[in-house]
């Protein structure tokens, strides 16, 4: 079971952290992206802030999982990848409203896999 809780938390810090890192490193992209994503829905005049807050919920998460790894290696601690985990979860179900309330339906089916590892993450780190 440790393998399974370190591997799926490591899971979770690199999949948060480099999705945060790539929002922060191409914001002006992310934005023009996701304006022309959203231009049809309820989030439309919304997107910046919305970007801001999914990419500071996506740092936390990142940040979580990988100190959750570090607590983990070095006293085999959990609390800090069950909070990444739960936090994860949130995050995702974010990410999942904006794909629907986008018509986006192929892009929210394929975060259900995430959804579900962060799931199982909770699960195994309780």
């Amino acid at each position: 079971m440790a393998w399974i809780q370190l591997l799926i938390t490591a899971f979770l810090a690199v999949l948060f952290l480099q999705s945060e890192l790539d929002k922060l490193v191409d914001r002006d992209g992310n934005t023009a992206f996701l304006r022309d994503h959203f231009q049809t829905s309820p989030l439309a005049g919304q997107v910046e802030l919305l970007l801001t807050i999914v990419t500071v919920f996506e740092l936390l998460t990142g940040a979580l999982a990988g100190l959750g790894v570090l607590a983990f290696l070095f006293w085999g601690g959990t609390s800090f990848a069950y909070a990444g985990a739960v936090l994860g979860s949130i995050t995702i179900v974010m990410l999942f409203a904006g794909q629907r309330l986008a018509k986006d339906y192929a892009g929210a089916a394929v975060l259900v896999p995430y959804f579900l590892l962060t799931l199982a993450a909770i699960y195994v780190l309780r």
